[in-house]
C-alpha cells in the first residue's frame, strides 16, 4: 500500500479538517463515526482545539464514537492515563454521550481489561463483525512502535485478537492495546507524527524496508496517511 504522506505547515488546522470531513461522511453514509484516539503530547493540541471548533455545540456528538488506541495500566484519573488526558483536552468539553467513550479500564488486571475491551468492540461490530475504525489516529515513538506494539513484544504476532495486554520489558510493565487485526480493519489510518527528531526513523518507514512495528498498519480496505508536522 501507498500511504498518503503530507507534509503541513499547518498540523493542527489540516489535523482538525480531516477530523471533521471524515466524521461528516460517516454520519451521512453508516449515522455513526468511530474514531480511534491516540496518547501522547502530539495529538492532546488536537483535541483541545477539536473541543473549542467553531459550531462544535451543533455537533453531532450523539453519533461519534470514541475507542482508544491504548493504554497505561493505571486508574483513570492518574496522570499518565491516556483516557486522563483525552478527557481534559476534550471529553469534558463537548456533550458526548458517555456511553459513547469506549475506555479501556486500565485499573483493571491486565488481562481481564483487554478481554473485556474485546468483548465490548464486538458487542458493536455490527453486521460485518469486525470493528472498523472510521477515523483511526496513531502516533509513532522513536522506536517505530505504535499503540503499545514495541518492538520485539509478544502482541506484534498476534492475528486473532482485537486486544490484548502486552508485557513491554522496557517499561517493564503491561500496556492494553489494540493489535494489528483490528488496526488494519480501519477504514482511515492516520498517522500523527512530529516529524522533529524523528527524521531517521521517518526515512526507514518510507524506504518500504522498516521493520518496525508501525509499517505494519497497513489498512486492508481502508487509506494509510501520514500526517507530519513540518
Amino acid at each position: 500500500m501507498t500511504p498518503d504522506i503530507i507534509h503541513s505547515n499547518n498540523f493542527l488546522r489540516d489535523a482538525l479538517a480531516l477530523i471533521r470531513r471524515t466524521a461528516n461522511a460517516a454520519i451521512s453514509e453508516r449515522g455513526v463515526f468511530r474514531m480511534g484516539l491516540s496518547g501522547g503530547s502530539t495529538p492532546r493540541p488536537i483535541y483541545e482545539a477539536l473541543a473549542q471548533w467553531p459550531g462544535h455545540d451543533e455537533a453531532d456528538w450523539e453519533h461519534w464514537e470514541f475507542t482508544f488506541g491504548d493504554e497505561r495500566c493505571v486508574p483513570p484519573n492518574d496522570q499518565q492515563s491516556n483516557y486522563r488526558m483525552v478527557r481534559e483536552a476534550l471529553l469534558d468539553h463537548v456533550a458526548i454521550p458517555p456511553e459513547n467513550v469506549l475506555r479501556m479500564r486500565g485499573e483493571d488486571a491486565p488481562e481481564e481489561a483487554a478481554a473485556d475491551y474485546e468483548r465490548m468492540l464486538r458487542s458493536r461490530a455490527g453486521e460485518e463483525g469486525l470493528y472498523r475504525h472510521d477515523l483511526l489516529l496513531l502516533g509513532m515513538g522513536d522506536d517505530g512502535h505504535t499503540a503499545s506494539l514495541f518492538p520485539d513484544t509478544d502482541a506484534l504476532t498476534e492475528t486473532k485478537r482485537w486486544v490484548v495486554a502486552n508485557f513491554v520489558p522496557k517499561f517493564n510493565t503491561h500496556r492494553i492495546t489494540l493489535t494489528f487485526p483490528i488496526l488494519n480493519a480501519a477504514r482511515h489510518a492516520v498517522f500523527l507524527v512530529n516529524s522533529r527528531g524523528k527524521e531517521n526513523t521517518l526515512e526507514q518507514v518510507f524506504s518500504g524496508k522498516s521493520l518496525f512495528p508501525c509499517s505494519r498498519v497497513q489498512p486492508k480496505q481502508g487509506k494509510l496517511t501520514w500526517l507530519l508536522s513540518a
